[in-house]
């Protein structure tokens, strides 16, 4: 059984990623993931706020919104309580690329041009194989333009694809009004892959104490199902590498987002619920699934039920929606 698949140009032993989290803050956690059967480690994001001083005005909107980051903030406490600055960031890097011989990649998190491009640069001399581009942004000014929110989105990709020479992806929110050509936008720009989807936060109430309440929910296996979709449309579409990010908990989403035409498949919620030690069951139970479907490969079932492949094309678009609401049965009240 050949495991084996390339993504943003890094061969890797088999598709099973470990997304950012904070297990990667510990070199022995890495070590672990390895060992486990991971074939490459995102680090845990530093955020743009840890590297250098924003203005007021950014200062406030980006606190604000400090629960709504695209990893669990109740993992991640707020950037001022890290107890792993920037400069510990990148010994991390270089003592865990030492340390393992699979690919770490680093994962950066901000909003401005500048906050991103000394880092990536610092990254990549530390020895970080590739970067994670994590853009948290939620646009609540409506004088805001969509046309000019997905334009920074391209312009600091550019910047920082012409200030290194490792590889960057980027890890994409699910709420633009074109999820196709926000892809190809930053496909033209060079992107090496799309990670689909960042998994945003959003606030609660607290009705006893008329509080805002913020918690996590880890992710279920029924959330693959979006990410699924467009991971179906976009392949062969795109040249960048597709990478899935959500809802990763057995054996059945590793298989169903590669033959969507997921390049690798990133997990941590699982590992957050079982330990790193599940990642050997997710393999495991990859390759049981892929001798079933009598697949040789991860290549040969790559893309085998994207859109562009199977039979029926219209099961991704409105008409398989119209049939799915017509062919549903409402329980009544007798």
């Amino acid at each position: 059984m050949d495991l084996t698949t390339t993504y943003m140009g890094l061969p890797l032993k088999n598709p099973l990623v470990v997304s950012s989290s904070p297990l990667s803050q510990e070199l022995d956690n890495i070590r672990k993931m390895e060992d486990a059967g991971a074939s490459a480690v995102v680090l845990f994001s530093l955020f743009e706020e840890q590297v250098r001083t924003e203005d007021a005005a950014m200062h406030y909107f980006m606190t604000f919104g400090s629960e709504s980051y695209g990893e669990a903030q109740s993992y991640f406490p707020a950037a001022e309580d890290y107890d792993i600055g920037p400069s510990a960031y990148l010994d991390l890097i270089q003592s865990a690329t030492e340390a393992v011989n699979i690919p770490i990649i680093a994962s950066l998190n901000g909003v401005t041009d500048q906050g991103w491009i000394d880092y990536a640069r610092k990254m990549e001399a530390a020895g970080a194989a590739g970067i994670e581009m994590n853009m948290f942004s939620i646009p609540a000014n409506p004088q805001l333009p969509g046309q000019k929110i997905e334009s920074h989105y391209v312009d600091v990709l550019r910047a920082i694809k012409s200030s290194v020479d490792i590889p960057v992806a980027m890890k994409l929110s699910p709420f633009f009004s074109s999820i196709s050509n926000m892809a190809q936008q930053l496909d033209e720009a060079d992107a090496d892959a799309l990670v689909l989807f960042n998994r945003f936060y959003q606030p609660d109430f607290n009705l006893d104490l008329m509080e805002v309440q913020n918690n996590l929910s880890l992710s279920t296996s029924e959330e693959i199902r979006l990410p699924l979709l467009w991971i179906a449309i976009l392949y062969g579409r795109v040249r960048a590498s597709l990478g899935a990010s959500r809802g990763v908990h057995s054996g059945t989403e590793v298989v169903k987002y590669l033959l969507a035409g997921a390049d690798a498949v990133m997990t941590t919620a699982s590992l957050m619920k079982n330990g790193i030690s599940h990642l050997g069951t997710l393999r495991n139970q990859t390759e049981e699934l892929m001798k079933k479907l009598e697949y040789e490969s991860v290549t040969q079932m790559k893309g085998a039920m994207s859109q562009r492949s199977v039979a029926d094309p219209t099961a991704f678009e409105r008409a398989n929606y119209i049939r799915i609401l017509k062919g549903y049965s409402a329980a009544t009240d007798s």
